[in-house]
């Protein structure tokens, strides 16, 4: 079997555990098919002779045993989870990447010098539990426990039984974070359509934007659509308009890599024949630069503020998620540019508009991370997909810079 076709077949294998009858793939945390994935990854890592081992939340590991330096760790892979109904690539391409690099290097030059230890993160989405990045954040210890000891999900499964019913429990108390992690690559897809409208196979990823989400609530007054004249309306949903109108403007004349999104809408009472008195609505936005993020969100929270006092409303502005940009490694960017040249990869450097395991791990490990194409830049969606000569393209190029980080003096 050639690689191409290897690449291929491990996809479909992968994604079919967990297979939607609805088409794509549903993989929850602490579900039947999440074991039954974590399981078989961990086969799979056991037949090229990785020693193998889950933590005590459920990452699984697979290593390469250095042979120089036993004390230094380089560090590849992505989680396992999905959300539902979701497509064939995000996260577990990269389990699936990091895997069959680490089988490409060991195959080609033996041993490396240093651990190369992939890694299967148990969860990243949120798609079961009200918390994301479980996985990530235990790696690193910044999970707490009195965090998830009373959630529970839409079925009223709480997330410690959940766990527990799968084999795992929180780590101890007093765990120390790993001091053999020397770096950390993640590859994905895009989850965008930049490298396939550039017609470029892989994305070298040199930071990921921060980002401000809102829940922002406008209150003006219900009244009779036909017997309330105009200028005497307090119409919330005409104010909405307003703030949509005048922030797009603003994030479209600054221009990337600036991006604002007005995303929930619920106006009250919403019907046909009544002036809307209330509307809330949601706001995302990303920036890359911290410093140019917090200028526009301010400009535009003071926009709304006086939007509303002009038209006689109340707004109530709550800003519920508040994420820094983070930058990657300078010296594993490098790394991951020069091995894309060495190969002569169409590639291109970017930045990352998604969250990503890498950004709660950069603060921690120095960490980056390569992309490849998303047709149509559709995911978590069961259309999502990649051309097999790219993902085999980003694996060659995960490759080529593992190499320089587990086998290179």
């Amino acid at each position: 079997m050639n690689f191409d076709q290897e690449v291929a077949n491990n996809v479909k294998w992968l994604s079919s555990i967990g297979a939607d009858p609805t088409g794509g793939t549903t993989r929850l945390l602490y579900s039947d098919s999440w074991v039954e994935a974590q399981n078989s990854v961990k086969n799979k890592f056991e037949e090229i002779g990785m020693k193998t081992h889950f933590d005590a939340i459920g990452n699984l590991f697979g290593r390469l045993e250095g042979s120089k330096y036993p004390n230094e760790t380089i560090l590849t892979g992505s989680h396992i989870d999905t959300v539902v109904n979701g497509g064939k690539l995000d996260g577990q391409y990269g389990v699936l990447a990091s895997y069959m690099a680490a089988k490409m290097l060991q195959e080609k030059y033996g041993q490396p010098l240093r651990n190369l230890e992939v890694i299967s993160m148990a969860e990243e989405e949120g798609s079961r539990f009200p918390y994301a990045f479980w996985g990530s954040k235990n790696l690193v210890l910044e999970a707490k426990k009195e965090d998830l000891e009373d959630i529970a999900d839409f079925d009223g499964v709480k997330f410690v039984d959940a766990m527990r019913k799968a084999g795992f429990d929180f780590r101890k108390e007093d765990e120390k974070i790993r001091e053999d992690l020397k770096a950390f690559v993640e590859i994905h897809i895009e989850q965008g359509n930049v490298l396939e409208t550039e017609k470029k196979s892989v994305g070298v990823v040199t930071s990921i934007v921060g980002q401000k989400r809102y829940t922002i609530v406008l209150k003006g007054q219900a009244n009779h659509a036909g017997t309330t004249p105009m200028k005497l309306r307090k119409d919330a949903v005409y104010a909405f308009s307003k703030i949509v109108t005048q922030s797009i403007g603003k994030a479209e004349k600054i221009g990337e890599p600036l991006v604002l999104t007005f995303g929930k809408v619920e106006p009250k009472p919403n019907t046909v024949n009544v002036v809307p008195g209330e509307v809330l609505f949601t706001m995302d936005c990303r920036h890359t630069d911290q410093e140019e993020l917090n200028q526009f969100t301010h400009e535009i929270e003071e926009d709304m503020k006086k939007i509303a006092a002009d038209m006689g409303m109340e707004i109530s502005i709550d800003l519920w998620m508040n994420e820094p940009p983070v930058p990657m490694d300078e010296k594993i960017v490098t790394a991951l540019k020069e091995a894309s040249e060495k190969n002569n990869i169409n590639y291109r450097m970017m930045h990352s508009g998604a969250g990503h395991d890498s950004q709660i791990i950069a603060p921690y490990i120095p960490t980056a991370m390569l992309f490849v194409p998303s047709i149509n830049g559709i995911s978590h969606n069961p259309a999502e997909d990649t051309k097999n000569e790219d993902l085999v393209e980003g694996i060659k190029t995960l490759a080529a810079a593992l190499y320089e980080l587990a086998y290179v003096e």
